[in-house]
């Protein structure tokens, strides 16, 4: 018998991860590919849709405390569990680090004070009041540092969704273990 992640488990893992690949195609989206009155938009969505997974995360999180995932399948060696464990602790970690910095960053930006940040258009979400205000010299600094960090995590999230998806493939068709089926949307 599989041994099933929770029904809200399931739904915020696959709620998250929808989210990461809409946010993933619209940062790649607005440099290359839109005309410059859609970036802004482009910009906007991508703020909402981080608030969104910081929360979410937030929910996972604390869904994990409360409830513990189901044991592996029986033959994994050790290292892959203890891999799958580090891969798991990275991608609880960048699903913080990545809002985070985004949201200190935005707070950061210059014109912050002129252009409100809403989420989805519905309400004003709040920057953050320390950031904004520091001193311009050290706003540009922060902005810029916090910045780069969001892209330096970014190819944390390429190289960790990498691994977590070639391990569940690998367990799933190679081992030939019901690796998907523990986190897969459905029938129990």
């Amino acid at each position: 018998m599989i041994q099933r992640y929770t029904r809200t488990a399931i739904v915020l893992h696959w709620a998250i991860a929808l989210l990461v690949l809409l946010n993933i195609a619209l940062a790649w989206s607005w440099p290359n590919f839109l005309p410059d009155a859609q970036v802004r938009p482009a910009i906007d969505l991508h703020k909402s849709v981080g608030v969104t997974i910081l929360g979410l995360a937030l929910l996972r999180l604390l869904w994990r405390f409360g409830h513990r995932p189901p044991p592996f399948p029986r033959g994994y060696a050790r290292w892959e569990v203890n891999a799958a464990h580090a891969t798991h602790f990275l991608l609880y970690a960048i699903l913080f680090a990545m809002p985070l910095t985004g949201w200190i960053m935005d707070s950061a930006y210059e014109h912050a004070a002129a252009t409100p940040m809403y989420w989805f258009g519905l309400f004003q979400w709040p920057r953050l009041g320390v950031i904004m205000n520091l001193d311009p010299v050290t706003k540009k600094s922060v902005h810029d540092t916090f910045g780069a960090a969001h892209e330096l995590i970014s190819y944390l999230v390429y190289a960790l969704f990498f691994i977590h998806l070639v391990g569940a493939l690998k367990h799933q068709w190679l081992d030939r273990t019901q690796e998907l089926q523990r986190m897969w949307p459905g029938r129990r």
